[in-house]
């Protein structure tokens, strides 16, 4: 019986051990560690942009790939746009092998979202990739940001009226998530810096109408690229499409 009891106990160690031991390399090499669970139907919707103002993710382009962020790491919005690589982490009853890629596009406030905890709100092919079964409920998981590969240019959606234009900015590329935004109409001398509005919609106050448009965009990494988008005869409601990170 004490061996039976020794030997149980040993393996018990092992097992302990090895966790410890890919979560130190994990964090080792960048991973932080939080849960994830789904929302949405199984074809991906129900999946809104929300709290982001991207409004329907397949319109924009990102499809099911996305992410909604619990209040601590979606951050007031600033974490609109960036893209995590995401894993199963240590629960082999539900785990599935490999990671996924998302981009943030909503906020998920409340529950296992409330602050601080660090939690992905996943559509549910997203999530059926990592767990075996939609009754794994909440999974454990590793996560970490990386580089966002976008299609094509990124895109600014007009909205506002003469005196008051607001942006929303997608499908950005490199980092993802915007920190600043300038505009520059043809017949201005400088460029004009653009207000957070709420999410990834940028805006600002004066009259461009009837100006060729150009922007300057910077994400979290500091990296900037100026790019023109929209012609003299640009009209409100309608979508343009500059260069990419």
């Amino acid at each position: 019986m004490a061996n039976s009891m020794f030997s149980v106990a040993f393996r018990i160690l092992v097992a302990l051990v090895v966790i410890d031991h890919n979560i130190a390399g994990a964090v080792a090499a960048g991973w932080d560690f939080g849960h994830a669970t789904f929302y949405g139907d199984s074809a991906g919707r129900g999946t809104e942009g929300g709290a982001c103002g991207y409004g329907d993710p397949f319109v924009q382009g990102y499809g099911v790939a996305t992410a909604a962020l619990s209040t601590a790491l979606y951050n007031k919005g600033q974490t609109c746009g960036a893209c995590f690589e995401i894993y199963c982490a240590n629960n082999p009853q539900w785990c599935q092998p490999g990671t996924i890629k998302v981009t943030v596009t909503n906020e998920c406030p409340g529950g296992p979202c409330a602050s601080p905890q660090k939690h992905f709100d996943l559509t549910m092919p997203m999530f059926l990739k990592i767990a075996k079964a939609p009754q794994a409920g909440i999974i454990p998981i590793g996560f970490r940001r990386t580089w966002c590969t976008k299609r094509g240019g990124i895109r600014f959606a007009f909205e506002g009226n003469p005196n008051f234009l607001l942006i929303l900015v997608s499908n950005v590329g490199g980092a993802g998530d915007v920190v600043d935004v300038k505009i520059k109409g043809s017949r201005q001398p400088t460029w004009w810096t653009m207000k957070r509005n709420w999410g990834q919609k940028w805006e600002t106050d004066g009259n461009l109408v009837g100006q060729s448009l150009s922007f300057q965009v910077t994400t979290s990494d500091g990296k900037s690229l100026q790019t023109s988008v929209a012609p003299a005869n640009w009209a409100f409601g309608q979508t343009y499409v500059g260069t990419n990170f």
